[in-house]
């Protein structure tokens, strides 16, 4: 298994986002932008749409956020690469239109929906989240999207739903990096019923006022703040309700390393580093890990009576 240690990225290096964003949509073209503003956006020129109709939202933080260069450049998306500068490299083989995300098995509405459809089930809103990775780097970022449970709500789960898996695209042609066995491909992630409900649980079409590029998950990712990054899977295209909790990619490859839980703990280290400490990409000095991430008064009632050491 390679997982690579981050590196740090000085501030100098990092290009105020105003300045990169109208550096990009220059090289663009006008006509690409102006092309990308209607509600089917061609997959290649999606990266820089502003995203219309996006209301403020009450879960933000009084924190700097992390820069848009950072969180478009340092990214952990293994279907393109281990490396934190691969996805950026790697993505453009990816296409995002037509794209459609399936909801399956214990459900009394299954279906599936067309990305575009997608984004109109519920108002667009910009959460400002910490994120906060298994490798002891974090960042604030800015997300656009709505609650998964939105989407909970219209499948109307039967009683027999207790879990939520999220599947990721599988394609070795788009996605360069499932051409190795570093995963068992396709990804797949879960999440038991009450945190997909809970509130702060996001499904992610964009980032900065923008539509998602293609190394942040583009063009739908699960986003849940107070827990390990490797949680929110990226490019989804099933939503399975299910009885059993299901078996994710990382618990298969290396379960003593990565549990389903995988909440952000202080206190639990991973086997190879502390998480006691965290780098806020930016940022020299290290700072303290805060349990759930700071969002135990969110989040810590789900978990009461529970061991987070075994089940971690």
């Amino acid at each position: 298994m390679l997982i690579r240690h981050p590196g740090d990225i000085r501030p100098s290096e990092i290009t105020p986002p105003e300045v990169y964003r109208a550096r990009r949509r220059f090289m663009q073209g006008l006509g690409a932008l102006a092309a990308g503003t209607l509600t089917g956006v061609a997959a290649d020129v999606q990266a820089g749409v502003k995203l219309a109709g996006v209301r403020a939202s009450a879960y933000t933080l009084n924190e700097d956020k992390t820069p848009y260069k950072a969180v478009t450049t340092y990214n952990n998306f293994y279907e393109f690469g281990t490396g934190k500068d691969d996805p950026a490299e790697n993505v453009g083989s990816l296409k995002t239109r037509p794209w459609t995300v399936t909801v399956e098995g214990e459900v009394g509405n299954p279906g599936a929906y067309d990305i575009d459809m997608l984004m109109k089930l519920a108002p667009l809103e910009e959460r400002v989240y910490r994120m906060r990775c298994v490798e002891g780097w974090s960042m604030v970022i800015p997300w656009v999207g709505f609650p998964l449970r939105e989407i909970i709500r219209r499948a109307a789960p039967t009683g027999n739903a207790k879990y939520v898996e999220f599947v990721t695209l599988a394609d070795p042609k788009q996605m360069p990096g499932q051409r190795t066995r570093v995963l068992d491909w396709p990804y797949v992630e879960g999440l038991r019923m009450d945190e997909a409900m809970n509130p702060l649980t996001l499904l992610a079409v964009g980032l900065y006022g923008e539509l998602l590029p293609n190394q942040n998950g583009a063009p739908i990712r699960l986003v849940v703040p107070w827990k390990y990054g490797f949680k929110s899977a990226k490019s989804i295209v099933k939503i399975r309700f299910v009885e059993r909790q299901p078996l994710t990619a990382w618990m298969k490859a290396t379960p003593n390393e990565y549990g389903f839980y995988s909440n952000v703990n202080p206190g639990v280290d991973h086997p190879r580093w502390s998480q006691a400490k965290e780098r806020r990409i930016g940022e020299f000095f290290k700072r303290d890990t805060l349990m759930f991430n700071g969002y135990g008064d969110q989040v810590a009632q789900m978990y009461r009576g529970m061991d987070l050491k075994k089940h971690f």
